[in-house]
């Protein structure tokens, strides 16, 4: 480690061509780069680029089954194809590095038809000779302010947890907040050389409404003046260890205590470097860089505070060279702040704030694909988080800013919005357990999920079986993986608020990085096409029972049903060894919904298998008769066992060719299947399918229905919906069951009604399988 700090020292007087990383790691998939974009400020360079990236997919199509007996038949083929997806990519890396990274993209830059690099920052002029010379792009100088503004509404508008509140000695020192979903106004106070101040109303409407001269530049020059040090950095690593009680004059040094009449504690900070004009003794150059951060800080938040009062704004965030996710200078903006707004404005920060210029650069440069007619999502397995820069939390990441940083977005096939649902969208929280601050929490589910690694290696293995080389990519997968689940354990905040969700959806972008797009993918196709031969027996069963019993055994037939999940390690171990697994066995009464019928339900579905053709059909069916109207809404794309939407147009296809009842209601439009936009094994109901929030609306949905452990228990076991809710799913975690109050294979049903009318709640009823 020491010699990584003195080549980083080095770096910072000379062009240093050595680099810390494998470089195809970093500029990844440059064949197929285009569309450039550069920022480069007085230390760090910021690169772009648009690329487009082949990946596997897996497909169903449904087989004919018209011309002759096709019972033992397979209902579909399931097939690997290519498509192209589009991605962004963002590297930082230290201006020292500069030359050696544009030899390496001019080496490996294909794509020819790019003719000019958009470029922002103050180091663009310096830099643009070599730029041209190296990449032979012309440069094409962007406004700054305007790259900036654009950048930060594009991170705000598409990563959920992007910004955060610092709270110092925390377990985790980042309080990550939801993004509102109306992102303006907002109040940017960008501090660079300077300070701006920036009102930003729409996404083409911003005004720089005041600033200061008095910010990050005047912290390093008179730092430097103070203390003979000329490193930014290292002039924060003196102020961390210093105490500017030594150097600045309280208010108790002058009152002998607090001033009560007036509100002031004795420990304010009445004169900034008050004592050392009366002190006769030498001042240590650590106490002094504190007393110096304190002073810009303060003067900093106040001036902010006073502009979000004048504005009437609430949000406002802080980025710029002065910010730079250190610790120290978070932490006194933070004080600052709700020091002069008596704790009604908290100080945001964003954890891609060093992209903001670039990213706004590169959308200049794309306006004619105008990216934010698409939804973006970060991709785990490409992004190298929010590193903590403070030695003492992190010191084996302390040499990270000497190296490189690296985002990828990509672009998803549907256009994400809130559900219309959400009684109040602001401050709808996706995730019962936040593992960022509950450290017991946090260790277990990495451990479960460090455990559970080499399963998913062998069902992706036996996924592909005419792949030879698919042992060796699940391998890739698996030291990724591991990588990522140990950076979390040290680092919870890397990708925002650590959750069950986050760790599922990381391992599915990592699964998809080395083409293992649906490793479940032939377990579900032997559930589905075994459940279907059922599902006759199973209607005719429940049309003999009367209206009370069959009401039971609907639900007893969900939450059985809903058992049969091989993401559950305590199901998965159970099928295992036991494929007959009592079905029947698993059910337990328990009452269902009464009342008059709904006008329209929307269904979050599960599971394969069983519990979408036994369990979930029979009670759409139910719903259909009583005269609702049914939405059924299913992933996107594959994550473990969940049906996904092509899987459940065939489904339903052939159930309805069995049951009149469902046939008439496809043909009528009562039944409807709708993507729900989302890859993951959890729901998050403020990034769901644009067409699935209109079908909602259109439909006047009273009811919504979300099932299985991920969707309703891991995600919206909190969430508040302006209409009447179920949420259920049997429990197949121990520990999870034992958090709660109850058992392992326990039943939570929430039948939830809005407004004033008290919730019903029939919690933890056991259904343990004999």
């Amino acid at each position: 480690m020491a010699a990584e700090s003195e080549r980083v020292d080095r770096s910072s007087h000379s062009m240093d061509k050595s680099i810390t990383l494998p470089p195809n790691e970093i500029f990844r998939n440059l064949e197929n780069a285009k569309r450039f974009a550069i920022d480069i400020g007085g230390s760090l360079t910021k690169l772009a680029y648009y690329s487009t990236v082949q990946h596997k997919v897996a497909k169903v199509r449904s087989f004919d089954h018209t011309a002759k007996d096709t019972e033992d038949d397979p209902l579909y083929e399931i097939s690997m194809q290519e498509e192209i997806l589009a991605r962004l990519h963002f590297i930082k890396f230290e201006n020292a590095y500069i030359e050696t990274c544009l030899d390496f993209i001019k080496d490996h830059l294909v794509n020819t038809d790019t003719k000019v690099i958009k470029a922002t920052g103050g180091g663009a002029h310096k830099f643009k000779d070599l730029i041209e010379k190296k990449l032979k792009l012309r440069v094409d100088k962007e406004d700054e302010m305007t790259c900036l503004i654009k950048g930060c509404n594009f991170v705000l508008r598409n990563i959920p947890h992007e910004a955060f509140v610092y709270v110092k000695h925390a377990d985790s020192e980042f309080r990550f907040q939801n993004t509102h979903p109306d992102i303006f106004p907002y109040l940017l106070i960008n501090i660079g050389s300077g300070v701006s101040i920036i009102k930003v109303e729409s996404e083409d409407t911003f005004e720089r409404v005041g600033g200061s001269s008095i910010g990050g530049g005047t912290f390093w020059g008179l730092g430097a003046l103070l203390t003979k040090t000329k490193r930014f950095d290292e002039l924060l690593q003196l102020a961390s260890k210093g105490q500017h009680t030594s150097v600045d004059m309280l208010v108790k040094d002058i009152y002998g205590g607090s001033y009560v009449s007036l509100g002031l504690t004795g420990d304010l900070i009445a004169s900034s470097f008050g004592k050392s004009a009366t002190a006769d003794k030498e001042f240590s150059k650590e106490d002094m860089a504190k007393s110096l951060l304190h002073m810009i800080s303060n003067d900093i938040g106040q001036l902010a505070c006073l502009y979000a009062r004048l504005h009437n704004l609430t949000r406002v965030y802080f980025g710029g060279f002065f910010i730079r996710g250190h610790p120290v200078t978070m932490h006194t903006i933070t004080y600052s702040i709700n020091f002069f707004t008596k704790g009604e404005v908290q100080a945001l920060f964003l954890r891609h704030e060093g992209y903001l210029g670039t990213i706004g650069a590169f959308l200049k440069g794309a306006e004619e694909d105008n990216p934010n007619q698409y939804s973006w999502g970060e991709n785990y397995a490409g992004s190298s988080g929010l590193m903590s820069t403070s030695p003492d939390l992190n010191p084996m990441q302390r040499a990270r800013s000497g190296t490189f940083d690296m985002l990828e977005m990509d672009r998803l096939e549907r256009q994400l919005v809130n559900l219309p649902l959400l009684q109040d969208p602001s401050s709808y929280i996706p995730d019962t357990v936040d593992l960022s601050e509950d450290a017991l929490a946090r260790e277990y589910w990495l451990y479960c999920f460090e455990e559970a690694l080499d399963g998913v290696v062998k069902r992706a293995v036996a996924s592909q079986p005419d792949l030879p080389e698919a042992a060796e990519r699940a391998e890739k997968f698996r030291h990724k993986y591991l990588h990522k689940l140990q950076t979390l354990r040290h680092q919870p905040f890397a990708y925002g608020s650590l959750t069950v969700r986050s760790l599922l959806d990381t391992r599915e972008h990592c699964l998809n990085e080395f083409n293992f797009p649906d490793p479940y993918s032939k377990i579900k196709q032997r559930e589905n096409d075994m459940a279907l031969k059922y599902f006759q027996k199973a209607v005719k069963s429940l049309e003999e029972l009367s209206w009370e019993q069959r009401q039971f055994a609907l639900v007893r037939g969900l939450l059985a049903g809903n058992v049969f999940d091989w993401g559950a390690k305590a199901v998965s171990d159970v099928l295992e060894s036991d494929p007959e697994f009592g079905f029947e066995q698993a059910k337990r009464q328990l009452e269902g919904m009464k009342g008059p019928p709904h006008k329209c339900a929307l269904f979050f579905v599960d599971n394969s298998g069983i519990d979408i053709i036994l369990g979930v059909f029979p009670f759409v069916r139910e719903l259909l008769c009583r005269g609702t109207e049914v939405v059924l809404a299913s992933n996107s794309s594959p994550a473990l066992n969940d049906v996904t939407n092509n899987e459940l147009q065939i489904l339903t296809e052939r159930i309805a060719a069995m049951d009149p009842v469902i046939q008439s209601a496809v043909k009528e439009d009562r039944l409807t299947l709708v993507q729900s936009g989302s890859s993951s094994p959890c729901l998050d109901l403020s990034r769901l399918d644009k067409v699935l929030a209109g079908v909602v609306r259109e439909r006047h949905t009273d009811l919504v229905i979300i099932e299985g452990m991920g969707r309703a228990i891991h995600t919206n076991y909190y969430a508040l919906l302006s209409c009447e809710s179920l949420k259920m799913a049997v429990i197949k975690n121990s520990w999870l069951a034992d958090r709660l109050g109850g058992k392992l294979f326990s039943v939570v049903f929430k039948y939830e009604v809005p407004l004033d009318k008290k919730p019903t709640t029939l919690d933890h009823v056991p259904v343990t399988p004999s």
